[in-house]
């Protein structure tokens, strides 16, 4: 790490006499993005080890008041040493880099001091224990010696880190949904041990093995004992509100987008795109249920009843293709080929050699979402992704396996791959890892990323994938139906009230999702807040960018080229994206 500040202050001073620079602003700049990416990661080391800086990998985070505290000094005094530089003096990528900094250090400090989770969602932590092992387990960043020497020295620290989470949260302030949920993931803790860290104990040697054992009986006992105070304190005292009310859901909305869109213009958008959509899947399931039945009454202008019925017939064709129960991950796996085969065939990008490997989804991170990508940190570019899909709970009953299986059908797997990997967060994150400014790198915005995740979608139909098939077009236009469903379900809970009866017609009705997948967002809905705009917002952006971009190069306009201009740039907004590529203003 220290050496890469210096080789970035090097970089960053040839850029100044090219660009014309005022070094002196330059040199100010660049030793205080050095010492920031040198710095930062010491407040979270858990975190440190997903950015691939693994000076503290022996170490846990500090979640008392007074990690909290060194956390505010630090994001002021950074605060403070940005408004002594002049922007206007730092060159256009150098512009980017700065205002990424400041808005995330403002960022930091209001989620610190006014959203406040660190009281009231114990979720953050049961991801941040799960997290410390896996981190150190998931990649082969070093020797596996060395790596479960660390795991053994975190072990160690858990009981000091358990107290410090029981003593920060407030029972009054924990939503009764976010206890629950925390309850069913503290114990995937263990099953990290048992499947990640438990094969590899003969790799030792006998002293480090004992020690290593000792660690995890005592991590055991710790997670046990944690577990008794969540089911036996924190669930039968948690009375907090999950939603977030106006005000805050506004302040955190505009953090979350960077102020992209309002909430009412996320809402106009999003209500807009609604009824165009389902007018666009009407046409073509109207195509698909003549050709089955030439005879059927399929008017060119349909009622909303009918619309409803003609396309919900033809996505009951789609659903009828489902992987077995225990078929998802290979499922996803079959679909992997497919859709890098057709990226490669079509030249849609450029695609990388890194790794990427499905996974599994670790069940410490399972009861949010169906999938994620897990990308290494932008400090280690190169080392392996993973796809993680999660299996089907095994208590559940063979009608909600059906319902979920239908939802994700095999159509819908291909999309999911898309979004997940490739194109989407597999291939943006590894050409964004690779951006020369590392502090870009760090600080990527989320709407960036989902919002590719999701244009990748639209594109790769658009651009012919499984073209014969109208099903598949189907099935890609109902997944952007439940892109903008998220963004109208998110305020409707937080600002407007939203009671489940409605949020689940907005999601079965409204939308064509299965009761499974709905019932899973609407939990969703009420763990996370803002989180689900940036897919529909991140959308929206990225094909406005492609727009502009399309009228300004004209014929010199190419999607290989400008889908590789748009990831290279690292994962800033939407917004800071536009101004590099288009040569404007970069926007404050």
């Amino acid at each position: 790490m220290r050496h890469f500040g210096l080789g970035l202050l090097f970089v960053c001073c040839q850029a100044a006499l090219l660009l014309g620079e005022d070094s002196a602003v330059l040199d100010r700049w660049s030793k205080l993005a050095a010492r920031y990416i040198d710095e930062s990661p010491s407040l979270s080391p858990v975190g440190a080890t997903g950015l691939g800086d693994h000076r503290f990998d022996s170490e846990l985070d500090d979640v008392s008041a007074v990690g909290r505290e060194r956390q505010r000094e630090f994001s002021q005094r950074y605060l403070a040493e940005l408004k002594a530089i002049d922007r206007s003096q730092l060159s256009r990528e150098s512009q980017v880099d700065y205002q990424m900094l400041k808005d995330s250090l403002e960022s930091d400090l209001w989620r610190l001091d006014r959203l406040q989770e660190w009281a009231w969602n114990p979720i953050g932590y049961t991801q941040l224990t799960g997290g410390s092992i896996y981190s150190l387990m998931a990649r082969d960043f070093a020797p596996v010696e060395r790596r479960l020497v660390s795991v053994a020295d975190r072990l160690e620290k858990l009981p000091t880190l358990f107290n410090q989470i029981r003593g920060a949260l407030v029972p009054a302030r924990v939503p009764k949904v976010h206890a629950e949920t925390a309850s069913k993931q503290n114990r995937g803790l263990l099953s990290i041990l048992d499947n990640m860290v438990r094969p590899e104990l003969g790799k030792l040697a006998a002293a480090e093995r004992g020690r290593l054992e000792a660690a995890m009986k005592l991590a055991t006992d710790e997670v046990e004992k944690h577990q008794t105070w969540l089911e036996q304190e924190l669930i039968p005292h948690a009375g907090g509100e999950f939603r977030l009310g106006l005000q805050l859901y506004e302040e955190k909305l505009a953090h979350v987008l960077g102020a992209a869109l309002t909430r009412q213009q996320v809402r106009e958008r999003a209500e807009f795109e609604l009824k165009r959509v389902r007018a666009e899947m009407y046409a073509i399931a109207r195509k698909v249920q003549r050709k089955a039945d030439p005879a059927a009454d399929l008017p060119l202008e349909p009622t909303e009843e009918q619309q409803q019925t003609v396309i919900v017939a033809a996505l009951e064709r789609a659903a009828a293709a489902v992987p077995p129960r225990d078929g998802v991950v290979e499922a996803a796996q079959k679909s992997l080929a497919l859709t890098t085969d057709f990226v490669r065939r079509k030249d849609l990008v450029t695609i990388p050699d890194d790794p990427l490997e499905i996974i599994v989804m670790p069940e410490f991170q399972r009861g949010v979402s169906v999938a994620y990508c897990d990308s290494p940190g932008p400090l280690e570019v190169g080392q392996k992704t993973f796809y993680a899909v999660a299996p089907l709970p095994a208590d559940w009953t063979d009608e909600q396996c059906t319902s979920f299986l239908r939802e994700y059908n095999l159509r819908s797997i291909h999309n999911l791959t898309v979004h997940e990997a490739m194109p989407g967060h597999f291939l943006q994150l590894a050409h964004a890892n690779r951006n020369p400014s590392r502090l870009r790198a760090l600080l990527g915005s989320g709407v960036f990323i989902e919002g590719w995740a999701c244009y990748t979608e639209q594109m790769v139909s658009e651009e012919g994938f499984l073209a014969d098939d109208p099903l598949m077009r189907l099935v890609t236009l109902k997944w952007y139906l439940r892109t903008i469903a998220n963004a109208l379900l998110d305020q409707g809970v937080h600002v407007d009230g939203m009671k489940r009866e409605a949020a689940m017609h907005l999601m079965t009705h409204d939308t064509f999702q299965e009761e499974r997948e709905a019932a899973g967002k609407w939990t969703r809905s009420q763990l996370t807040s803002a989180q689900l705009a940036t897919y529909f917002v991140g959308f929206q952006e990225h094909r406005d960018l492609r727009d502009a971009a399309k009228a300004k190069w004209g014929a010199e306009f190419s999607l290989k080229r400008y889908h590789d201009r748009v990831i290279d740039a690292g994962s800033p907004s939407v917004k800071f994206v536009k101004a590099l590529l288009l040569g404007e203003m970069v926007p404050e």
